[in-house]
């Protein structure tokens, strides 16, 4: 082996070297990183889990304490120390507040909420309605709404739920009525 043949062996040596010296530094800042976004989920689901063990003794959701009106939906997120992950928790709305921020953000007028439009159609009929109709109705009422026909059931649904109106099957098919006020 010649002198020359041993310089360029020992500077490709030298530049290998340097080169896994440096993917080793940059593969252990991406695990540091990685490490603490699991470190920030890991104290989340800890918080998931004390909550959870809080409220035990409520197997039945409908027993949980129901939140107030001007309480937000969401509280604050404990974050761990060092920054910012890749996940973001939801922004908290308030059913004032939230709902006028986000119409004035896209520049448009607040709209009624589609539970009270289909609550109003209701009110005008004396039969019970299939949700397909009242969908029809309201984007022949409302041309600037138009919710999918899932997004109605779901929204008639919820008034259900909420005890707002009354669902009728029959057979294969579920149709909605306004209940009365004192009903």
């Amino acid at each position: 082996m010649t002198t020359q043949s041993a310089a360029t062996l020992r500077s490709r040596y030298v530049e290998q070297a340097a080169s896994d010296l440096e993917e080793n530094r940059r593969r252990q800042q991406e695990l540091a990183s990685k490490i603490e976004v699991l470190k920030q989920e890991e104290a989340l689901l800890a918080d998931i889990l004390n909550l959870a063990e809080r409220y035990e003794g409520f197997a039945d959701a409908s027993r949980l304490p129901e939140q107030l009106q001007d309480e937000p939906a969401v509280g604050k997120v404990k974050r761990a120390p060092g920054g910012g992950g890749s996940r973001r928790p939801a922004p908290a709305r308030t059913a004032t507040a939230g709902g006028a921020a986000q119409a004035g953000a896209k520049g448009k007028s607040r709209q009624p909420l589609l539970g009270d439009l289909l609550t109003d159609l209701l009110g005008h009929h004396d039969e019970p309605q299939p949700a397909k109709e009242l969908r029809d109705e309201l984007m022949a009422k409302h041309p600037d709404r138009a919710p999918t026909p899932q997004v109605v059931r779901n929204t008639l649904e919820s008034l259900v739920a909420k005890g707002r109106i009354r669902r009728h099957k029959q057979q294969r098919s579920v149709m909605y009525t306004l209940l009365e006020p004192g009903a």
